[in-house]
Parts: structure tokens; sequence; C-alpha cells
């Protein structure tokens, strides 16, 4: 009986922490990321991703676009988290790493920008920690700039 009731309550604090998890989730398309950090993003993509993506984000020879139709249709369906894995552990490509957690979520979010998904309100930054960024399952969409959270 004793098991029972320990597994129950077990389960009721499963579902509350899931439910509050889920509460926490917001769209992309309602806003992930705050101005101030894109604005920081504009200025570490331009020190860190230009040489490479162009100023433009538009890609060169081996580096893809970030931004645009094709940027959009690469990473449709990808979560944020997706995104900002793949920078954080692939890039800069001569350097893996060197670049900060933080200084990643905020070209993140000035990537987000320049593809004119809309920034927050408020000040809250798209934050670096991973788990939080795994809680946002927003999932780029293409050609309409939609996405769908889960």
């Amino acid at each position: 009986m004793k098991a029972t009731k320990a597994t129950n309550r077990t389960v009721l604090l499963l579902i509350a922490a899931a439910t509050a998890a889920f509460a926490q989730t917001r769209s992309v398309t309602e806003g992930v990321y705050s101005q101030q950090q894109a604005d920081r993003g504009h200025d570490a993509y331009y020190q860190n991703c230009a040489f490479c993506h162009g100023a433009a984000l538009t890609g060169g020879e081996a580096a893809p676009p970030l931004a645009g139709r094709d940027f959009l249709s690469n990473w449709y369906g990808a979560t944020v988290n997706d995104l900002f894995e793949r920078i954080r552990t692939t890039m800069p490509p001569e350097n893996r790493g060197m670049v900060s957690r933080e200084m990643d979520a905020d070209i993140v979010a000035f990537i987000l920008r320049f593809n004119r998904f809309p920034a927050v309100s408020a000040s809250a930054d798209l934050a670096p920690a991973a788990e939080t960024l795994k809680r946002r399952q927003c999932r780029i969409r293409g050609n309409s700039r939609r996405d769908a959270c889960g």
C-alpha cells in the first residue's frame, strides 16, 4: 500500500514537472531572444562567422547560408537547440569550441532576427543552458516562418 502511494505521488510530481516545463516553452514566432542579445550576436557573428558565411549570411564556397529560403529549407523542422548545438560543436571549423555558450546563443539570436523572427518585448535572452534549449522544442518552418513547439 505504501509503495502504491509513493508511486502515485512520484507520477503526480513527474506530471507537474512536465506541465511546468511545457508552460515555459515559447514559440520562435512569439520571440525567444531579446534585441540586446541579437545586437551582441551581430557583433559576434561579424567577428567569428562572416568570413565564411558572408556579411549577408548568404553562405560561401564551403559554408551554408544562414538566412533566407535556403536556410529555412535546410533547417525546416529543426529546433532552436539543434541550431545552437550545431554552431556550438562545429564552429568555427578551425577552432571548434573557442566561442562561449553565451556567445553562441547570441549568434543564434542574431540569425533568428536576421531571418525576421521577432524578439520578445522584454529583456529575456535565449538561454545558452542546454536544459533550457532542449525544453524549447521550437521548430523552424520554411517559407511562412511559422513554427511548432511541443
